[in-house]
């Protein structure tokens, strides 16, 4: 019945592509969570006020952030390719486009992070503060537990969103969902491998979706 209805799509190579997505789109979110929250930290921690105080630092961290930000995700892999060719040994495959991802996604979830940090009560800080505490203390014990909700809805926006690089990166061959919508589906006129493929990254996206908004619940003691 299922082939009948969707006669080009190649099952196995479908789950293959899937597989491919999800580790893509994993690995990625793991290292953008680290370097995403070690971005987001300098910045709140070097802005006016803070702990680590320092203009020049915090004007490099924001310029770095607001750069790499700033430029369009295809855009991003292109420029990237001679050094992931240098880091992978290869422009193609699902390795090669995790660098661009990663680096095309930490910026954005180093600012998610900076806003989390800023909705903290400045009085928790102050007290912290007064009570002598070091930075080391204040990271670990105020800063990270009393933004943790909002962290992980970040994070969790931040990995529906590689879900969306994933599919452009498969536009120059690093496999996955995308890949194989364009160059099984769209390229050769098969519409139906195209939906399917479509609609496999639209179930991810909710399962995502649904997984972080129930971590962010439990943990939301407010």
């Amino acid at each position: 019945m299922i082939e009948s209805l969707f006669p080009n799509v190649d099952w196995p190579k479908m789950w293959e592509a899937t597989i491919e997505t999800l580790y893509m789109t994993a690995i990625s979110t793991v290292l953008t969570a680290i370097f995403g929250l070690i971005l987001g930290l300098l910045l709140f921690l070097t802005s006016p006020h803070q702990a680590w105080a320092n203009k020049i630092a915090n004007w490099l961290t924001s310029g770095v952030v607001n750069i790499f930000r700033s430029i369009p995700f295809i855009i991003l892999i292109i420029l990237l390719i001679p050094f992931t060719t240098l880091l992978t040994g290869s422009m193609r495959g699902p390795n090669a486009a995790i660098p661009a991802l990663v680096i095309g996604a930490a910026p954005f979830y180093a600012r998610m992070v900076l806003i989390a940090l800023r909705e903290i009560d400045k009085g928790v800080l102050e007290a912290a503060k007064s009570m002598g505490a070091k930075s080391s203390t204040i990271i670990w014990k105020v800063l990270l537990p009393e933004s943790m909700p909002a962290l992980v809805s970040g994070i969790t926006v931040t990995c529906i969103s590689l879900v969306g690089y994933t599919a452009m990166a498969g536009i120059i061959g690093a496999g996955g969902l995308g890949n194989l919508a364009f160059l099984d589906g769209f390229q050769r006129g098969r519409g139906d491998v195209t939906l399917i493929a479509t609609i496999l990254i639209l179930i991810i996206v909710f399962i995502l979706q649904w997984i972080g908004d129930i971590i962010t619940t439990k943990i939301d003691k407010r």
